[in-house]
């Protein structure tokens, strides 16, 4: 099999070791992202009650031990219960992106990987084509047609290598890209209750602990 790859021309190794590092991306996120969980069994809605009841100091020692991207979230946002709410919805803003970050990581390099196997490919039968034709020239146009045939489709194998991974590895970066969208969103949500809570809090004249 690789004797039948290495006919593709120089190319093929670097297209096989964009292959192997978007398999490892993809592996290590699937590993990474079974592991997540965002937050504990009902964190938000204990953490609203505690804010509800004016139990901040017990609020933000849930967090604190659920040890979870919602925890850490909601608890830069109790911290600045006392803030306006366009402060505090920055500072939920802010911890929520860096969540997000961990998240997305390395997405942008399995995304390049996408992108630029194809164009590895085709470059390669482009170099492929431009020796073929050389051939061509040196033999004064008298080429066995069966000779050429070989050529052509040896210069061809790189694109279609390239394709073969750029596609799975396109389907993967958008898997991952929904996991990541749908962690965002329950990060979100768990956002907005808090801020109803502390809102509630206020109304009601709760005191800050």
């Amino acid at each position: 099999m690789f004797e039948f790859l290495a006919k593709g021309g120089i190319l093929v190794g670097p297209i096989l070791l964009c292959s192997m590092v978007a398999l490892a991306i993809f592996l290590e996120r699937i590993i990474r992202f079974s592991q997540i969980k965002i937050a504990g069994d009902g964190l938000v809605e204990k953490l609203s009650g505690h804010i509800r009841r004016g139990e901040d100091d017990q609020a933000i020692e849930l967090a604190q031990v659920s040890d979870t991207p919602m925890g850490r979230v909601l608890q830069q946002g109790i911290e600045m219960r006392a803030a306006d709410l366009d402060t505090l919805e920055t500072v939920l803003v802010h911890a929520a992106e860096e969540e997000s970050r961990g998240f997305s990581r390395y997405l942008q390099t399995l995304a390049t990987i996408g992108n630029i196997t194809p164009l590895l490919g085709l470059l390669g039968t482009v170099l492929g084509m431009i020796k073929a034709f050389m051939v061509i020239q040196q033999t004064g146009g008298k080429v066995n047609a069966s000779v050429l045939a070989g050529g052509i489709w040896e210069a061809m194998l790189t694109t279609a290598l390239g394709l073969a991974v750029a596609l799975p590895t396109m389907v993967a970066y958008s898997y991952l890209c929904s996991r990541v969208d749908k962690y965002e969103a329950q990060i979100q949500d768990g956002s907005v209750a808090l801020i109803k809570a502390l809102s509630e809090k206020k109304t009601n004249g709760g005191k800050t602990a």
